[in-house]
C-alpha cells in the first residue's frame, strides 16, 4: 500500500460525507420538525405548538437566570408567564436559514420579553432600581465581611453618604415596591400567609361599624320623637351650645324648671332606645307613665326602617348633620 492510500485511510471524511452520514442517520417521521431546516411559512400551527411545547424548560431556565437580578417582591410566575410569550413569538418569528440555533434565539426572545414585562409593570424610575441594586450590593458585602448585619452608620459610610441620605434612599426604596394584598410573603412557620394577613386595619370590624350606626340612628329618631319641648331643649343645650338661661327666656319658664325637663327628656331617650334592644316589651302596659314610655318606643320603632338605620350617612358624627337628620324625622311624622 503506497503512502497516499495510506494517507487517505488515515484522513478524516471531508464535510460532505459527515453531511450525508448525518442525513442517513436522521429520523424521517415528520412527527419531530427540526426548527433550523424550516421557514416559518412552511411550519404549520400543530408542529409550532409542538416546537413551544418542546421547549417549555427554556423558559424556567432562563428565568431562573434572570430572577437574581430583580427585587424579591417580582412575583417569578408572572416572570414565567412572560417568558412563555417571548417563546412563542421566538417560535413564530424564527427563521433557520439564518444558521442560528433555535435554543439560541429562543433564549434571548424569552430575556428580552421577561425584561420587558418587568419594566412596563414598575413605576418607578430605572434610577431608584439602580439605587436599590447599589444599596442591597453594599448590604451583603458588609454582611460578608463583619459576620453580621451591618448597622445603619457602616451602611452609610460604605456608600459614601451619613445617615440622613441613607434613610431618605431607603424611604425612596420602600415607596417603590408594590405588593399586592394577595402577595405571599414566604417564612418558615406560615407558608400560606399574605400581605394582607400582615396589615394592621386601624379601622372598626364590620359588625362593630353597623352597632354604631344603628345606636346613632336610635338617638336621632329617640330625639325627633321627644315631645317639642323636650327636643327643643336637648338640641339647644346639647348641640347648639346654648345655655338654661338662654333656653328658658326662650321657652318663657325658669332654669329649674329648663334642668327638669332636660333630665326628664334624658331618661326618656334612655328608656325609648334601650327598648330597642329588648326582644319583647310588656304587652299591656299598667298606668298612664307604662303606657306614655311604651307610646313613645313605638314611634321610635316605626320612624325608620332596620336597612335604613344601618345605611351610612354622610359626616354622621356634625351636628349639622345631626341637626339636618332630626328634623327631616320630624318633618316625617
Amino acid at each position: 500500500m503506497s503512502k497516499r492510500q495510506k494517507a487517505d485511510r488515515n484522513s478524516p471524511p471531508s464535510r460532505s460525507e459527515n453531511t450525508s452520514s448525518l442525513e442517513s442517520r436522521r429520523p424521517q417521521s415528520g412527527k419531530a420538525i427540526s426548527p433550523e431546516a424550516v421557514s416559518p411559512e412552511a411550519v404549520s400551527p400543530e408542529a409550532m405548538s409542538r416546537l413551544v411545547e418542546a421547549h417549555l424548560p427554556l423558559v424556567n431556565h432562563v428565568v431562573f437566570q434572570v430572577a437574581g437580578h430583580f427585587p424579591r417582591h417580582v412575583d417569578r410566575d408572572e416572570l414565567i408567564d412572560a417568558g412563555a410569550l417571548g417563546l412563542v413569538e421566538a417560535a413564530q418569528r424564527y427563521e433557520g436559514s439564518r444558521g442560528v440555533p433555535f435554543n439560541r434565539f429562543a433564549a434571548q426572545r424569552i430575556r428580552g420579553a421577561i425584561i420587558d414585562a418587568v419594566r412596563a409593570a414598575d413605576w418607578a424610575p430605572r434610577s431608584v432600581r439602580n439605587l436599590a441594586r447599589r444599596l442591597d450590593s453594599a448590604e451583603q458585602q458588609l454582611a460578608g465581611r463583619l459576620g453580621r448585619v451591618p448597622s445603619l452608620d457602616e451602611t452609610a459610610e460604605a456608600l459614601g453618604m451619613d445617615t440622613h441620605e441613607l434613610h431618605k434612599l431607603r424611604d425612596r426604596i420602600f415607596r417603590s415596591v408594590v405588593l399586592a394584598f394577595e402577595h405571599t410573603i414566604s417564612s418558615g412557620t406560615d407558608d400560606d400567609m399574605t400581605v394582607a394577613d400582615l396589615l394592621a386595619d386601624a379601622g372598626p370590624e364590620p359588625a362593630v361599624e353597623l352597632e354604631d350606626r344603628e345606636l346613632k340612628a336610635y338617638l336621632r329618631e329617640a330625639v325627633a320623637c321627644l315631645p317639642e319641648r323636650q327636643r327643643l331643649i336637648i338640641l339647644g343645650y346639647f348641640i347648639e351650645g346654648r345655655t338654661s338661661e338662654d333656653l328658658a327666656r326662650f321657652l318663657g319658664v325658669t332654669e329649674s324648671r329648663i334642668s327638669q325637663m332636660r333630665t326628664e327628656a334624658l331618661e326618656s331617650l334612655r328608656r325609648g332606645i334601650e327598648t330597642q334592644y329588648r326582644s319583647s316589651g310588656p304587652s299591656n302596659p299598667s298606668g298612664l307613665v307604662e303606657r306614655r314610655r311604651a307610646g313613645y318606643a313605638a314611634r321610635i320603632r316605626r320612624s325608620e326602617n332596620w336597612s335604613h338605620r344601618i345605611s351610612e350617612v354622610p359626616d354622621p358624627d356634625s351636628d349639622e348633620a345631626f341637626l339636618a337628620e332630626v328634623g327631616r324625622l320630624v318633618d316625617s311624622l
